[in-house]
């Protein structure tokens, strides 16, 4: 019943701009924080951009900060992360999920912060 749903990964070239999206449906999606994260096979994974429920903040990871821009539409149950000047290292696969609340902790497992996860979509960068 739960489900978030990225899509718009794709092969892009260095220097390129990408859009993704995730589409929430199963539960009430304004109650939470929206965020995007992505892991590399064999890395840990990384937490690049959260959102408040309304929209009004917005957080940065430092591998991707000034690159990318996260933004949600409430209406539509929609999560969004444009990326600009991608690079070869930008190269994972990109979650969508969602969380009560902004603060992350030290002491869990970024992957337990979570309440919802998407599947994922891939994001190649090519030089």
């Amino acid at each position: 019943e739960v489900n978030l749903v990225e899509s718009g990964g794709t092969l892009v070239q260095s220097g390129g701009s990408l859009r993704l999206s995730c589409e929430a449906s199963g539960f009430t999606f304004d109650d939470y924080v929206g965020s995007w994260l992505r892991q590399t096979p064999g890395k840990e994974l990384e937490w690049v951009a959260a959102i408040s429920w309304n929209g009004e903040n917005t957080f940065y990871g430092t591998s991707m900060k000034g690159r990318v821009a996260i933004s949600r539409d409430n209406a539509r149950n929609m999560l969004y992360l444009q990326m600009n000047d991608l690079k070869t290292e930008d190269t994972a696969m990109y979650y969508c999920a969602t969380r009560l609340g902004v603060a992350l902790v030290s002491d869990v497992a970024l992957r337990e912060q979570y309440k919802y996860w998407g599947q994922g979509t891939p994001v190649t960068v090519s030089s």
